[in-house]
């Protein structure tokens, strides 16, 4: 798990040095087609019954719609957010989830993770600022990522038995089929050094869910994913060493709040014997 998360944070330092230069678009049809040849000996062993017989169809098409967007909205808020910063709003797609699950997975939700609901609300305003100044565009992308995040994981709940092949092969060919469409309109020639990272974006992604994915499969969830809150310090350390990115004092208390809360909601939920499925991290 924590290799993973470690491959995701390179591969989120990556994407924040590209959409310096190339649009969201562009860079996500490279990355996707990158990943796409990658997925290659995977698909063909899972063969085309595994996606013609995956369950509700149309609620996979809206997975994989979300999941592009919200990978979209990630990019663009790398544009004027430092890398911490971004990854702090998106750390509370949990804690959105467990919001909306009484009204879109019909689970019951106690007063406990109620609280815990608005403690990671309060985090996201303290992570925001207490002035009018920090609803930046790049922070509202930012939010608006992280609650189609939240869907998207929701999505992911209620499409559970399909095998992973098919749920990571759905997300890239729909950020493929956007990125073909978008691209043309902003595309900018590639550098031989930029076109390798933008290859590389896709495979390290693909690393990283490999070794998540091995690593629910060897351990309890319960152990391992906590740790995908690790993201935030990968992010810091990065972003200092690539970008000279020093977060505030507000952006870290805020990060703390959601985490606490994010991790208290998760310990409660396994206490109650619920289904706790790893969160992926931003994207990728």
């Amino acid at each position: 798990m924590l290799v993973g998360i470690f491959f995701f944070a390179v591969n989120d330092t990556m994407g924040k040095y590209l959409v310096g230069t190339y649009a969201v678009g562009q860079i996500l049809l490279m990355r996707s087609a990158a990943a796409l040849v990658f997925l290659t000996p995977f698909i063909r062993r899972e063969g085309l019954s595994a996606f013609t017989n995956a369950p509700r169809p149309w609620l996979q098409v809206l997975r994989a719609v979300f999941a592009t967007f919200e990978v979209g909205c990630f990019y663009w808020a790398l544009t004027g957010m430092s890398l911490a910063d971004t990854m702090t709003f998106y750390l509370a797609g949990p804690i959105y989830v467990t919001a909306m699950s009484p009204f879109l997975l019909g689970e019951h939700v106690g007063w406990r993770r109620w609280l815990a609901v608005l403690a990671g609300f309060v985090g996201v305003m303290v992570a925001l600022g207490p002035s009018g100044g920090a609803f930046s565009p790049h922070a509202l992308v930012a939010i608006a990522g992280s609650l189609m995040f939240s869907i998207f994981m929701v999505c992911t709940r209620l499409v559970r038995g399909t095998s992973d092949v098919v749920l990571v092969t759905t997300q890239v060919v729909a950020a493929l089929v956007f990125g073909a469409v978008t691209a043309p309109f902003t595309w900018v020639a590639v550098t031989l050094f930029d076109g390798a990272m933008l290859a590389l974006l896709g495979v390290v992604a693909m690393i990283a869910f490999l070794c998540i994915n091995r690593s629910i499969s060897i351990a309890p969830a319960s152990v391992v994913v906590p740790y995908q809150y690790t993201t935030i310090v990968w992010a810091v350390i990065l972003g200092f060493i690539f970008f000279g990115d020093i977060p505030s004092t507000q952006m870290l208390i805020g990060a703390g709040i959601i985490i606490a809360a994010g991790i208290y909601i998760f310990i409660r939920e396994q206490r109650l014997a619920k289904p706790a499925a790893f969160t992926e991290p931003p994207p990728a």
